[in-house]
């Protein structure tokens, strides 16, 4: 019971919460490129938010199901289609066996994300069943997916309770121009007066060289005082490190566990998403926050989640059903309508 790839897309790989408490081996996190999305995918299906899920990376899958499930896509509008008829992004829906989903091209952002209910049965590595692409570990044996592998599921279920309210706005990518905000430093001080003015107010583009370890913006020179060589030490998913070059690399998902450049500031918890959909081309602007101000923005985004939560466990409460008769076409039609108390 479970996922026939039939055409793997570009890159997709399972991944769940992450993988943490391993790096002072050489092992970052992994996980999500865009935790937000994952997590409301999850939501929707009724899985832990950290259930394992795929992440797809601008062209999707095509998946044949040999059984029942419940799905949810999020993310990056990839134009998904069942057995040839579009659904909803953002919406938990039903497949049986014999259904085919086709997740397309993104219409804008990078990433999408598939949702199972139960999640996808792979071997835990490390508490982990995310895929480090780039070492080749965890998942489904270390790699993307790929035409004729078979995903089983963790449990067999067709439908959820309140199918009908389990589904919440999409979040959109088509802004012009992405702001993350960042706490500054660990090595902030090595920079110039002049190289800090040229972070927070210059504008970045993502460069050719983006994947799941980290992205190489281009844009302002940031002037080091002397240059951009340390003692290597730690390295945190959203850490941005400024070789002597003076051109920012934002470290994400799959990032290298220490490193030796300078490092000038790192993106909150809650931004890492919106560089996680971006690519080629898209413009970036930084703009520092305190500390106090990036807990109070992560304790609001899971305030969100907690009340997305809160919706689907709500019973769904209709009023008593009205007969109406409908006359179209010369034709009269007898039906049955049922409204929501809300």
């Amino acid at each position: 019971m479970g996922m026939i790839i039939e055409d793997g897309g570009i890159l997709t790989s399972i991944q769940d919460g992450g993988r943490f408490g391993f790096e002072q081996f050489g092992v970052s996190p992994s996980g999500p490129m865009d935790m937000r999305s994952m997590q409301i995918g999850n939501i929707l299906v009724d899985n832990d938010i950290n259930e394992s899920c795929l992440e797809t990376t601008i062209m999707g899958p095509t998946i044949r199901f040999d059984g029942p499930a419940v799905l949810a896509v999020t993310g990056a509008d990839c134009g998904p289609l069942l057995n040839g008829k579009p659904v909803n992004m953002y919406r938990a829906f039903s497949v049986k066996a014999g259904d085919i989903l086709k997740l397309g091209m993104v219409k804008n952002g990078c990433r999408s994300y598939l949702a199972v209910a139960g999640g996808i049965k792979v071997p835990v590595l490390m508490n982990s069943k995310c895929t480090m692409v780039g070492k080749h570990f965890g998942g489904y044996e270390g790699r993307k997916l790929q035409k004729g592998d078979v995903l089983e599921l963790e449990k067999k279920i067709s439908v959820l309770p309140n199918m009908q309210v389990r589904f919440t706005t999409a979040d959109t990518y088509t802004a012009k121009e992405h702001r993350l905000r960042v706490i500054m430093g660990p090595q902030d001080d090595m920079f110039t007066e002049e190289g800090i003015r040229s972070f927070l107010n210059g504008t970045y583009k993502v460069g050719q060289e983006f994947d799941r370890q980290g992205y190489r913006l281009e844009g302002p020179v940031i002037q080091h005082k002397v240059d951009g060589n340390i003692i290597s030490d730690g390295i945190v998913t959203g850490s941005i490190q400024v070789p002597t070059a003076g051109q920012p690399i934002v470290m994400l998902a799959e990032h290298q566990t220490v490193g030796g450049y300078t490092k000038i500031a790192t993106v909150i918890t809650t931004d890492l998403p919106i560089i996680g959909q971006c690519k080629a081309g898209d413009a970036i602007r930084f703009q520092a926050v305190t500390v106090e101000e990036a807990e109070k923005l992560y304790a609001a985004y899971h305030k969100e989640l907690e009340a997305l939560k809160q919706k689907v466990h709500t019973p769904v409460k209709y009023k008593p059903a009205r007969n109406l008769i409908i006359s179209f076409g010369g034709k009269s039609f007898q039906v049955q309508v049922e409204e929501r108390e809300d």
